[in-house]
């Protein structure tokens, strides 16, 4: 029994390192961050394993939606108002 749940886990990491490759910075600690955070509260909650993943995977959503928003605001920030420093006369 605890092999299945090796391999489960060995593979969800997996793929959730592979999902992450085109993303940015923060959404990439958003994600992770949510994910643990969750499956905290859901094991809290819940007391099961159902309701840690479950708390794992709703925390990862939030946390993607939270760091997403981060770092689009962080790009348009650094654009700046005017494109190349300024209006051209």
């Amino acid at each position: 029994m605890k092999t299945s749940w090796m391999t489960a886990a060995a593979i969800s990491s997996l793929l959730t390192l592979a999902g992450c490759a085109g993303t940015g910075p923060n959404q990439q600690l958003g994600i992770a961050g949510g994910a643990v955070g969750g499956a905290v509260l859901g094991n809290a909650i819940g007391g099961n394993a159902a309701s840690t993943l479950g708390g794992a995977a709703v925390g990862g959503l939030i946390g993607n939606e939270v760091g997403r928003n981060a770092d689009e605001r962080n790009y348009y920030n650094n654009r700046g108002y005017y494109p190349n420093n300024g209006p051209r006369y």
